[in-house]
Order: C-alpha cells, then sequence, then structure tokens
C-alpha cells in the first residue's frame, strides 16, 4: 500500500558497535539508527543519514535514550545439556582427593554419562533452560548446544533433541553439535575400536538422518581419542555433509588442531598448548580459535593459548563459556570475556569480537549473525553502558537492558 512503512521496526537514539570490519575495532557508530524488515535488518547507519522522519519509515520506533547496540552474544561452545551436577566431586578435588580415584569410583564423565542416560529428556530440558537463563540475560542470542554425556545412540539423540527443542521455545537460536566421541562409555571400556565404529557405523547416520546434528566434534588428548581415531570420525562426518570442529590440544600438543585443519573445520577449541605447526595450519585452513578460559581458570592450567601467534597469523579468537558439569561450570559469557582478557591478554574489542563476529564464523554462521549489517538476521543486544569495553570489564551485574532475536525483543 502507498505511503506504508518501509520497515516493522527502527531502533534509535544509540549508539552501535556493529563489530563489522571498519571504522575501528567496535565497528562503532554514534548517534546511530537501525532497523528490521521481516526479522532481518534492512538499514544500518548514522541517524542524520535517516532518509525520512522516522515515524514515516517504521510502525514501530524504539527510542534508545543512549543506550549501545551491540549484535547479539553468541556463545559458541557450550554442553549444555546434561543431567544432574558434579559439585560434589569439585569439593573432593579441593579437599585434595585425585582425580583419579574419583574416577575410579565413578565419578567424572562417567557420572555425568550415568545421570544423563537417566534422566527424561523433560528433564534434561528443564535443567538446560534454567542453565541457559543467566546467559539470555547477558544478551546471548545464539548458542551452540553438544551431545556427549550420552555416549550412545539413544542418549546421544536424545540430547540432540533437547538441544533443538530449546531452539524452538527457549528464545535464543541454536546450533546442534554431535560429541559422541567425546569420551569411552563403560561398556566399551576394553573396545575402544568397537566404540569408534558405533559412532561413525551407527550415530553419525542416525544423528545425520533425523537432522538433529548441525556438526560433529570430538575430544583429541591422550584421555580422549587418538588422531587416528578421530579421523575416523572426521572422515564419517563429511560422509554425511556434516563439518566437524574438535577439542584440541588442551592438555597437550597431540596435533589435535593441526588434524582440525586439514578436515577444514570450522573451529579448534582450546589449543592451549597447539604449537608452531598447528597454528600454520589453522591459519592456511581458515579455522577459527575457541579460546575457553573457563576450563584454564578451574583447572589451574599454566599453559595459555599462544594469542600473540594468532594475532600475528590472523587467526580468528573466538571465545565461549564451556558451560559443563565438570570443567567449566560457567552460565556467564561476559565473564569469560573478562577472563579471556586478563588470562590470555585478548583485548576488550577482541574478546567482544570473539563472541560475535568470530564466534558466528565459529559455527558457520558468519552470512546471518554476529555483526549488525544490512540482510544479517537483526540479533540485537542492548547494553546500558557508556563504551563497549566495559562488556569486558565488570565482574557481575549484567548491563543488558534488551534482547532482539529475529527482530523481535524477547526481553
Amino acid at each position: 500500500m502507498e505511503g506504508a512503512p518501509m520497515w516493522d521496526t527502527l531502533w534509535l537514539d544509540g549508539h552501535l558497535a556493529t563489530m563489522a570490519p571498519g571504522t575501528d575495532a567496535y565497528g562503532t557508530m554514534r548517534d546511530g539508527a537501525i532497523a528490521a524488515k521481516d526479522g532481518r535488518i534492512a538499514w544500518v547507519g548514522a541517524r542524520a543519514d535517516l532518509p525520512g522522519p522516522p515515524e514515516a519509515l517504521a510502525g514501530r520506533v524504539e527510542r534508545l535514550g543512549g543506550s549501545w547496540v551491540t549484535p547479539g552474544l553468541i556463545d559458541c561452545h557450550t554442553h549444555l545439556v546434561f543431567g544432574g551436577d558434579r559439585v560434589g566431586e569439585w569439593e573432593q578435588r579441593l579437599e585434595g582427593v585425585p582425580y583419579a580415584e574419583i574416577a575410579k569410583a565413578g565419578g567424572g564423565i562417567a557420572r555425568s554419562v550415568a545421570l544423563t542416560r537417566a534422566a527424561s529428556e523433560e528433564a534434561l530440558f528443564a535443567s538446560a533452560m534454567a542453565r541457559l537463563s543467566p546467559l539470555l540475560a547477558e544478551g546471548v542470542t545464539t548458542v551452540e548446544v553438544k551431545s556427549g554425556y550420552g555416549l550412545d545412540l539413544e542418549s546421544e539423540l536424545k540430547m540432540l533433541r533437547v538441544a533443538r527443542r530449546i531452539g524452538q521455545e527457549g528464545g535464543v537460536r541454536v546450533r546442534t553439535t554431535l560429541l559422541a566421541a567425546h569420551a569411552l562409555p563403560p561398556e566399551y571400556k576394553d573396545d575402544r575400536a568397537g566404540y569408534i565404529d558405533l559412532v561413525c557405523q551407527t550415530i553419525i547416520p542416525a544423528a545425520a538422518r533425523d537432522g538433529l546434528a548441525d556438526a560433529v566434534d570430538a575430544f583429541c588428548e591422550g584421555i580422549a581419542f587418538t588422531v587416528e581415531e578421530v579421523e575416523r570420525v572426521f572422515t564419517a562426518a563429511q560422509a554425511h555433509g556434516l563439518p566437524v570442529k574438535l577439542h584440541a590440544d588442551q592438555l597437550s600438543d597431540t596435533g589435535g588442531a593441526a588434524l582440525a585443519a586439514r578436515f577444514g573445520a570450522l573451529s579448534a577449541d582450546h589449543i592451549e598448548y597447539t604449537g608452531d605447526a598447528g597454528l600454520d595450519a589453522m591459519a592456511a585452513a581458515g579455522t577459527v580459535a575457541v579460546l575457553l578460559p573457563g576450563a584454564f581458570y578451574l583447572l589451574r592450567e599454566r599453559q595459555a593459548p599462544d594469542v600473540v601467534g594468532m594475532r600475528a597469523r590472523g587467526i580468528p579468537m573466538a571465545v565461549a563459556t564451556d558451560l559443563n558439569p565438570g570443567t567449566s561450570p560457567a552460565r556467564s559469557l561476559l565473564l569469560m570475556l573478562n577472563m579471556a582478557c586478563t588470562l590470555f591478554r585478548l583485548t576488550p574489542a577482541e574478546a567482544l569480537a570473539g563472541a560475535t563476529r568470530h564466534a558466528a564464523t565459529a559455527l558457520g554462521l558468519a552470512d546471518e549473525v554476529g555483526t549488525l549489517e544490512v540482510g544479517k538476521a537483526c540479533d540485537l543486544a542492548i547494553w546500558e553502558v557508556g563504551q563497549p569495553a566495559e562488556l569486558a570489564y565488570w565482574l557481575g551485574g549484567t548491563r543488558c537492558v534488551g534482547r532482539v532475536v529475529g527482530g523481535v525483543g524477547v526481553g
């Protein structure tokens, strides 16, 4: 109809940290404006450049009162769905009980597997939503959710179904990752090859057939799976059209990052021990480095990722919570931004890029989310801060006053 507004919603009277490459490290636009049409960004720029009076341009005009707007935050590495917790084991470790002793008594990942297998889908959904809530309150609009605490066909698919439901009902975009090669389940403790057969020949095909997985992950480490075993998993994933990512070089340089790069992985995660050869391979392949300072902190690690080496090679660095019951019970992505700065020496702008632009790339979503650019999904986080660096500065006390997913305000 003639005279109808061009846009559904127009946000005014705020400042934009677009996180798009260009003007400065934040892609700053002071006194900016951003418009949405059909869930996508239809216009972004300086308010002075608007093509007409705001009320004539949009059906709804939101005035931000000087707030800052960033892309919705992206937590690109979580284990959000699991049964129970492991707080008792954490207390035991603090009291000096060795992890090996805890594991021998049925603790560690084996405990999470037992609790997750026993839990109903409804119970897993309810507990995951409770853990997700603090992330949403901090401006998260996209979250990756891994399986990996089921370690059999039925339980792995159950976890992925719960993750899909979170995306349908939780007010957040969800990318699902099959992590069946997370640990050796107890029933296969004497048959490693048999379990890899199960993963490659049964679990991956079923997840792909049912449309439950957006990617496949594995844990390549001395306490988990070898390079050769992961190669089999990745080959099966790619045969079913699924991209790969890897828990790599967390405790030692096993060549995991180089392996990930060789398969064109979306990301290599942790990478505390990755050396020059692995970083060179990642740079050549365009594989994103996902930094997980929560696990580094809780495990009291000493070997930090080679941020200087990654920066010099132009490797994109994402930052995520690694939310899990054993090594990173972290429900604050903003705290992870601070830890990435204080523990790993990222700049605040690098940390924010790590939870927006680079996190999107790590999930294969660079064309969809992660920056405020025309054509992308209108996913926004609105902040009461004086400058974007504050998002990595404050320890606690969310400054997020609004979230928008697909052009619709969701709190």
